[in-house]
């Protein structure tokens, strides 16, 4: 096996163990060093911190923050407007927890040298709506980066983590995680007293609206492969409100945002015919839905059904009204520079498509669906909440502890936190990091011990698509189909085909029913008895096949939760055709889920949602 026979194992012992060097793994490595000076903190990152994460590529606004020194929010403001956004089921202990910390973050970030725009006339932070201020932030995640490498004890870039460890003398506890060198192939046991989940949530389990050679360019960092979520549920970790994905209303074909382009330019959406059409669908919403719809502001994901009832009525395209708004030079230079600092590809798609948005008003669409719990959905693990706040059902634990004694987690791992985007991701990070730090602190029986026996017999299974393609490839005569092993793109499309048909994607217009989703976990489980055939005939194509195992892993969990909530909570994320209404008679609680390793078995329950802001 030339290179791959020659792979050494590197073991890397660490208090604080976090994975993923995204804005949450950089907050909770930054803070476990305040906390823990003592102690060794270790960032593992399957990219490279400096350029990892959502916001990777920039980011032009910080759509968290309250603004308490001028009287601007509260946190039980914030509480009250996420809540509304989600149709009432959220972890309000949670979501007040990160609210009360955000403001101390972002004068952190700016501090560290993040320029955030300020209004010449008041010298307050330029505000683009309610919650969000707007920054300059090509460099957004250097800057964070940079803190976090200061504050770790080592940082291991290009490692892809495929699965956590547990401890063999002590049950439900952690005890690290395993993985490989995505450039040398040298397998990684990572053993930790504490470790803090932040890697990334799912992108591509659905099939995006590019396919081809645009098939990479999706809204959510397409390199987000649900690991956030499949490393908490293979080992037990309870999961929350995986049904709750979401569905982005964005500017077509380049996915480009439009927060800026509604809050901060002020404009405004019309039919193919120039036409207001949100109240047309007043009623229709109200029936399915009640008296959400008069809410302010109206949810999310009622706005978008809106859209899709106007698309289905055949008065499509919706198109974004910019021509007015570029008339001001000042507006239409925040419209470009709202795309060249955070998704260029947006402005490249204009410029190919002859569209000057000063005399075209450019078209929108809705995005497939994502599931991400740090974004404006609830999908995550069900977590421990802060002791001087929580509900004693929601506390079992130190804060933003899992039901797996010692996993900890933030951003898009952690479920029920809606609304904490990049600030509230890395403030969710700090949290984690001072509770996974106190916990080390009382450990009273020091190291886990991590089994021989497991690790090895996870090396053998992680490197296995190897030696399938090594042994598989001579069978090939001509092309490229195998009889013996799959590979990852293949696999890759036949989830997406599945989830997409099946459980609500873009070619159901986001419908789906009892029957479908029973469908569609049978063909999930096809799929994952074929993984153990896949074949990878590099350490690229290894590190697609794992990402593969961890998409599928989430994707059974969406469905399995898709199924149990008997009722459409929100209509324009998706929809049940046999349940089509909201329910908060039966379904006024939030759904739990455990995945059994041993046997492969789902169990589903309910848990009471909290309301404790009035």
């Amino acid at each position: 096996m030339g290179l791959f026979g020659r792979r050494k194992t590197v073991f890397v012992d660490a208090d604080i163990l976090v994975i993923g060097g995204g804005m949450a793994g950089c907050g909770a490595t930054y803070e476990s060093r305040y906390w823990g000076r003592d102690l060794k903190i270790v960032c593992v990152e399957k990219a490279n911190i400096e350029r990892s994460g959502a916001v990777a590529q920039g980011l032009y606004a910080i759509n968290c923050y309250m603004g308490m020194q001028w009287g601007e929010n509260q946190p039980e403001d914030h509480v009250r407007y996420a809540r509304n956004d989600l149709m009432g089921l959220v972890r309000e202990d949670l979501g007040y927890d990160i609210a009360r910390h955000v403001d101390s973050t972002v004068h952190k970030l700016e501090e560290w040298g993040l320029p955030i725009m300020r209004d010449p006339k008041t010298g307050r932070y330029q505000r683009e709506g309610k919650w969000q201020i707007m920054i300059h932030g090509e460099s957004y995640k250097p800057i964070v980066a940079e803190a976090a490498r200061k504050a770790a004890t080592e940082v291991y870039n290009r490692i892809m983590v495929t699965h956590l460890l547990m401890d063999a003398k002590q049950a439900n506890r952690v005890a690290g995680a395993v993985g490989f060198n995505v450039r040398t192939g040298d397998f990684h046991v990572f053993r930790g007293k504490a470790v803090i989940v932040c890697a990334g949530g799912a992108s591509h389990i659905f099939q995006p609206r590019s396919v081809g050679e645009g098939m990479g360019r999706t809204w959510y960092a397409p390199w987000s492969s649900a690991s956030a979520y499949a490393l908490p549920i293979q080992v037990g970790a309870k999961m929350t409100q995986m049904e709750n994905r979401i569905v982005l209303t964005r500017f077509k074909d380049g996915y480009g945002p439009v927060g800026a382009y509604f809050l901060h330019l002020k404009t405004y959406t019309q039919n193919g015919y120039g036409e207001e059409y949100e109240k047309r669908w007043y009623e229709d919403t109200k029936a399915l839905v009640g008296d959400y719809i008069d809410r302010h502001p109206v949810p999310t994901c009622l706005r978008n059904h809106a859209i899709l009832r106007e698309v289905a009525a055949g008065r499509g395209p919706i198109r974004m009204v910019t021509k007015e708004a570029f008339q001001d030079p000042h507006k239409e230079t925040v419209g470009w520079e709202n795309f060249l600092g955070m998704t260029i590809g947006q402005a490249v798609v204009w410029a190919s498509q002859n569209i000057d948005p000063k005399h075209i008003n450019p078209e929108l669409t809705t995005s497939e669906p994502y599931v991400m719990g740090s974004h404006a959905t609830c999908s995550g693990a069900w977590a421990s909440g802060p002791e001087d706040y929580a509900p004693a059902e929601y506390q079992w634990g130190y804060n933003r502890m899992m039901t797996v004694d010692g996993l900890f987690g933030a951003g898009d791992t952690i479920g029920g936190t809606a609304h904490k985007f990049s600030s509230g991701s890395f403030t969710e990070g700090r949290i984690a990091g001072k509770a996974a730090v106190k916990y080390v602190k009382d450990m009273k029986n020091g190291q886990p011990q991590v089994s021989e026996q497991e690790y090895r017999d996870l090396e053998k299974l992680i490197y296995q698509p190897l030696e399938n393609y090594r042994i598989g490839r001579n069978e090939i005569v001509a092309g490229t189909v195998s009889p013996s092993y799959l590979l990852p793109i293949h696999g890759l499309q036949r989830l997406e085909k599945i989830m997409d048909e099946y459980v609500g994607g873009i070619s159901t217009n986001y419908m789906t029913n009892g029957v479908l989703l029973e469908r569609g976990l049978e063909l999930l489980a096809m799929l994952k008895e074929d993984m153990s055939h896949m074949g990878a005939e590099d350490l690229h194509s290894l590190q697609r096949t794992w990402e593969l195992h961890h998409r599928l892993l989430a994707s059974e969990s969406v469905t399995h939760h898709t199924l149990f909530r008997e009722e459409t909570r929100w209509p324009g994320y998706y929809y049940r055709g046999d349940h089509m209404k909201l329910d908060d008679e039966n379904w006024h609680c939030f759904t739990l889920s455990r995945y059994d390793r041993n046997t492969g078995k789902w169990e589903m329950e309910k848990a009471p949602v909290y309301h404790i802001v009035d």
